[in-house]
């Protein structure tokens, strides 16, 4: 595991569970209630190291998670919730190698995990009509990746999905889109037999919209939509209850598998 580095953001953590976020730069003072600690004794640390403040207030150093990263990075679309990044790339099937498409790219969010499941010999083609929407998920993308993956196995088109894919057998499509229904004669032709469609969702006239397109297209088998929930627990001892909050509907998967039929 690499050592801190200036330029990185890191989670401070105290001994009540409270995160304070930090940018690292050479030379600069972190100040917390009157104490403070230098940059400059954090660089150079690893991950999840434990550091004392001027008047001996402890904290532990961590990078953040990517769910953390997600939730506070600086964003120009309304992001998926971790919940739904974390399992999308398992339905969609998303290996390593693969060539995936993605639309639209947002803020990033989902691109970052797709990136990690291509890996270094796959290809991830995101889609994105809004110029300044691809721009910050450049940003956001390049401030976790390091090397950036732009233009070695991240690529954006600047254009509508809704128009065409220009690429040829794709592996996989996922979209966080409004209307996926509109891309499905393009997966038609564009996605190789046994690659997968995947699509997220809010509303139910919208899923029932891209299954229709779905089976209209007799090409597609396996069509399936589900969502997932998020209901986290307290435990202190033998007090073990659920939260009183809940990460419940945020949105719809739909997949559905490419197949070639016999004539």
């Amino acid at each position: 595991m690499k050592p801190f580095s200036a330029g990185e953001r890191l989670h401070l953590v105290n001994k009540k569970g409270r995160v304070y976020r930090i940018a690292l730069k050479t030379g600069a003072m972190y100040e917390f209630s009157g104490e403070k600690i230098s940059h400059d004794d954090i660089i150079g640390l690893e991950d999840g190291s434990e550091i004392a403040l001027s008047r001996g207030t402890r904290f532990f150093v961590f990078r953040p998670t990517l769910a953390e990263y997600t939730l506070h990075m600086k964003r120009g679309a309304q992001i998926l919730y971790p919940k739904d990044l974390a399992i999308i790339p398992i339905w969609a099937d998303v290996y390593p190698g693969a060539t995936v498409i993605e639309a639209g790219i947002g803020s990033g969010a989902l691109t970052i995990p797709l990136l990690n499941a291509v890996g270094e010999k796959g290809r991830l083609i995101a889609y994105e009509i809004r110029e300044d929407f691809a721009r910050r998920a450049i940003k956001n993308i390049e401030a976790y990746f390091s090397p950036s993956p732009l233009n070695d196995r991240l690529f954006v088109h600047n254009q509508s999905i809704y128009e065409g894919i220009v690429e040829e057998e794709v592996d996989r499509i996922v979209l966080d889109l409004p209307e996926p229904h509109l891309v499905v004669p393009h997966a038609v032709d564009k996605l190789r037999s046994g690659g997968i469609f995947l699509c997220f969702l809010p509303t139910v006239p919208q899923i029932e919209k891209v299954v229709a397109a779905l089976r209209e297209a007799r090409i597609f088998e396996s069509i399936a939509t589900f969502e997932t929930m998020l209901r986290p627990w307290s435990v202190d001892g033998r007090s073990v209850r659920p939260s009183l909050r809940m990460v419940a509907h945020s949105g719809f998967i739909t997949t559905a598998r490419k197949v070639t039929r016999m004539t």
